[in-house]
């Protein structure tokens, strides 16, 4: 077997998902799913533990820990650890996938983040409202801050757990106003929840933080170096009086993210060339930093602490907080208790009805030049998912009550959790029962979606297969040498067969630095295609990836009955290189630098490109083209 041939079969369980250093939206969600299970099994854990054996309980996480260096240290219980110290983490990872969203998501169209930075304004002030109105006039207004933030990592995996195959759209838009959530939530303990401001320790951090943006406007790549600076923020920030979790999500929003660059690719590939040729500690060292520069340092750190936070961090937090002795007694005074209600009904009513309304506000008041980039039934399902208030809503909570009011607090907050939960599944299975035209429209809107593809298809120039009207069109950047293209290839032709309606371009980019006979390869195509047979060089090169020298190539065009002559003319005068440097200049306009990449109707598709992913890609574009069609 040749040596592209092994590298496919090696990989062939394996697909472009798990082998790029990428992590969009999807695969946060995918993480979340999983993160909400376990945190579920954790809250339940914390609540039969605090009720089989309170005592235990209450000992366990009040245990005093201290870290001391000389004569100065830090000392708190261990759930002060737990909500200070690794829920730093959390928000750290919060901010990480904020600033994703905004440099190459959704939000990368800055009129985008307008509807869902005042949905998530709407969906504070409502509840903040409901909770202050039940509870008006008494000592227990100071714990409106409980009643206010949605739980970004549980409502997300519970909306996957309650409410399947919704659009991932309504994911982006849900997580765009749930981080505005965690933004002023933290803000407003900063403020409003944190005694005893000291000034220094907060220039302190200040200055820290200062001193990272510029290390990060210069390049500075050594993490070690950030976690020092990080660690001196957070000490200051804890010195200072204000809750330091704070310092956590500041510095994930100071973490760029960007697309591997094609050019830092090929660097790091010159790289480990040197080092596979001489295999030195220097150059490994150099190979090693030159891999790691290729990928931004937003991906490199969600890929790192992602999974912590989901698996690890927040289902210790839950374990630590959830636990409540709930009798009889706290029962029944809990039904009457403005605090529990507050906050019930604040998340259950409040949530759905301040963002749907605001979102409908903006809506109106631009006239539709601002729309949610989903439908009013996906807004109100998302809306109701938001009611869960865990992880923010427990730690305010904690910080504005004591006692019997922190155990009504805590019911309120479970209870909205599984009311949210409950109601949102509600919202789709209605949803779903609809007409397909009204389903469609109710779950997906009518609005534009992003257009990630520079260069538009082109009939009289792009390689097509599949009819001209087609309403949905696939584009591939895809690489002849590429073993993960020859995979993709025949789930290329299973969707043109299942799918009668889809129309697929081929464009080239050729990694000259991986694959050397790659951009002699995409010539030959273009030699064929003077004579009308592209497609069937196309074919011919995928199933001969292991023949592609230039007598190779000749061959597979005397086996397809073409010219030689010509053929050989053509390829021995690059007559080809520039139609394939045009398909570079392209890829490189729409970010694109590795391969296979595709694009469905314009917007790039993160993730596997198996048949399943693919397809249900492929349904919600010919959705969303057919909604356009009706409307």
């Amino acid at each position: 077997m040749s040596e592209t041939g092994e590298a496919a079969e090696r990989f062939s369980g394996r697909t472009a998902w798990a082998l790029q250093l990428k992590t969009p939206l999807r695969e946060f969600l995918r993480t979340e799913t999983g993160g909400a299970a376990l945190l579920l099994t954790a809250t339940v854990a914390a609540l039969l533990w605090a009720n089989v054996d309170t005592s235990s309980y209450e000992s366990v996480w009040g245990t005093r820990l201290s870290i001391r260096l000389g004569g100065s240290g830090l000392s708190q219980d261990l759930r002060e650890w737990v909500n200070t110290g690794l829920m730093t983490f959390f928000f750290f990872v919060v901010g990480l996938e904020a600033r994703r969203e905004f440099d190459m998501g959704e939000l990368r169209d800055r009129r985008r983040l307008v509807l869902p930075l005042m949905a998530g304004v709407g969906g504070m002030i409502v509840p903040i409202a409901i909770f202050l109105a039940i509870n008006a006039g008494g000592p227990s207004t100071r714990g409106w801050g409980a009643a206010m933030s949605t739980d970004t990592a549980f409502a997300l995996g519970m909306l996957t757990l309650a409410a399947k195959n919704v659009p991932s759209r309504m994911r982006a838009y849900l997580l765009t106003v749930t981080v505005v959530d965690d933004l002023v939530a933290l803000a407003v303990i900063a403020v409003f929840y944190s005694s005893h401001v000291r000034m220094m320790p907060l220039l302190v951090t200040l200055a820290v933080l200062v001193v990272v943006l510029i290390l990060r406007v210069r390049g500075e790549r050594h993490g070690i170096v950030y976690a020092a600076l990080g660690i001196v923020a957070w000490v200051a920030m804890f010195e200072s009086g204000i809750e330091p979790v704070v310092v956590g999500l500041v510095l994930g929003l100071l973490t760029y993210a960007s697309p591997a660059a094609r050019d830092d690719l090929q660097r790091a590939s010159e790289m480990f060339r040197l080092f596979r040729e001489q295999p030195t500690a220097e150059l490994a060292r150099t190979a090693s930093d030159g891999l790691a520069s290729a990928i931004s340092p937003n991906e490199r750190l969600q890929l790192l602490y992602h999974p912590w936070t989901s698996y690890v961090i927040v289902p210790i937090f839950a374990l630590a907080n959830a636990g409540v002795a709930i009798s009889g007694g706290l029962l029944s005074h809990a039904l009457t208790s403005p605090i529990t209600l507050g906050i019930l009904i604040a998340y259950i009513a409040g949530k759905p009805v301040g963002i749907t309304g605001f979102s409908w506000l903006i809506t109106r008041l631009t006239r539709g030049r601002i729309q949610v980039p989903v439908g009013w039934a996906a807004v109100v399902g998302g809306g109701a998912i938001a009611g869960i208030g865990f992880t923010v809503s427990l730690l305010i909570a904690t910080l504005a009550f004591h006692g019997t009011q922190l155990e009504e607090a805590k019911l309120g907050i479970l209870g909205s959790a599984l009311v949210a939960s409950v109601l949102t599944w509600a919202i789709f299975r209605v949803t779903r029962m609809l007409p397909k035209r009204l389903k469609l429209r109710a779950l997906l809107g009518t609005a534009d979606p992003i257009v990630d593809l520079a260069a538009p298809v082109d009939p009289d120039r792009d390689h097509i297969r599949g009819p001209s009207d087609a309403p949905v069109t696939v584009v591939e950047y895809g690489d002849y040498e590429c073993p993960y293209c020859g995979q993709a290839e025949p789930v290329v032709r299973e969707l043109l067969a299942d799918f009668g309606d889809v129309r697929y371009v081929w464009r080239h980019l050729p990694l000259h630095d991986v694959h050397p006979a790659a951009q002699l390869a995409a010539e030959a195509s273009e030699a064929a295609a003077v004579q009308g047979m592209f497609w069937d060089m196309h074919d011919r090169l995928f199933a001969n990836q292991d023949r592609l020298r230039a007598r190779d190539l000749v061959g597979h065009a005397e086996a397809l009955g073409l010219d030689v002559d010509r053929f050989g003319v053509d390829l021995r005068r690059h007559l080809g290189a520039a139609r394939v440097a045009e398909d570079l200049d392209s890829a490189d306009l729409s970010g694109v630098s590795g391969t296979p990449t595709f694009f469905i109707n314009g917007k790039r598709h993160y993730g596997a490109y198996d048949i399943e992913t693919l397809s249900a890609a492929i349904r919600a574009a010919r959705a969303r083209a057919y909604l356009g069609s009706v409307s």
